[in-house]
């Protein structure tokens, strides 16, 4: 199983790794600084290098239950040691772009009650849907000030995991309309924006609302009867 080091650490940049299997498309290695994609996140780009050779990493799938990074050219063999970098500028924003969401969706909840329907993100720019019956051009507005606020706000950001069973002992801990966390997980990934936002969370973030920047709500869709999308882009 690869060692996930971007759950542990958001801020890696880099890491030494090996080969320990080689496919069709790409490698599967030991541990890697890329984030593998989840929950709407897309996954980590950047290169793998070794001597004078280098790899470019497009995306990683998962295959057969592992982690494969999909390379631009032929493969290095198993045993094989790799320097991994990952695109930083894009890591960084999307690492925003997630935490923006979560100010969202703590503020929506805290105000309106509203459950997630549904998300996704690309870097600087996501959307979100709520279980909403109306949504208004001055409720998009009111929203885009208060999300502000609580980037200004400067909270801290937490990590932690904890026991299944003491995680889903804190009220509220899941905001999306349907639970995405499978039965079979023993330890839950907790993302805490201190004071606003608590959830189960795979994603990365920053370590303080302060790194967010400006947010802006770019519009706002009726999706269904009670289901409304709001899209933000991170300025």
């Amino acid at each position: 199983m690869t060692e996930l080091l971007a759950i542990i650490d958001a801020y890696a940049r880099e890491a030494e790794a090996t080969v320990v299997e080689a496919t069709e498309t790409g490698v599967v290695l030991d541990r890697t600084p890329f984030y593998t994609g989840g929950g709407g996140q897309p996954s980590d780009t950047g290169v793998l290098r070794s001597g004078d050779k280098e790899w470019q990493v497009r995306k990683i799938s998962r295959a057969g239950g592992k982690l494969v990074h999909e390379l631009d050219s032929e493969p290095p063999e198993a045993g094989t040691g790799v320097h991994c970098e990952i695109d930083w500028d894009r890591h960084y924003q999307l690492m925003r772009t997630h935490t923006a969401l979560h100010i969202l969706c703590g503020v929506v909840w805290r105000d309106f009650g509203a459950h997630v329907t549904g998300s996704d993100m690309k870097p600087l720019t996501a959307r979100m849907d709520f279980e909403l019956e109306e949504m208004t051009a001055d409720f998009a507005e009111k929203i885009e000030d208060l999300i502000n606020l609580e980037v200004q706000a400067a909270r801290d950001v937490k990590i932690r995991t904890l026991p299944r069973d003491e995680a889903f002992a804190i009220p509220d801990l899941i905001r999306t309309k349907i639970s995405l966390l499978p039965e079979g997980i023993s330890e839950i990934r907790i993302v805490d924006i201190e004071g606003l936002d608590l959830q189960a969370d795979g994603g990365t973030h920053v370590a303080n609302t302060r790194e967010v920047g400006t947010i802006k709500v770019t519009s706002h869709e009726s999706k269904g009867r009670i289901n409304k999308r709001l899209r933000i882009a991170v300025e």
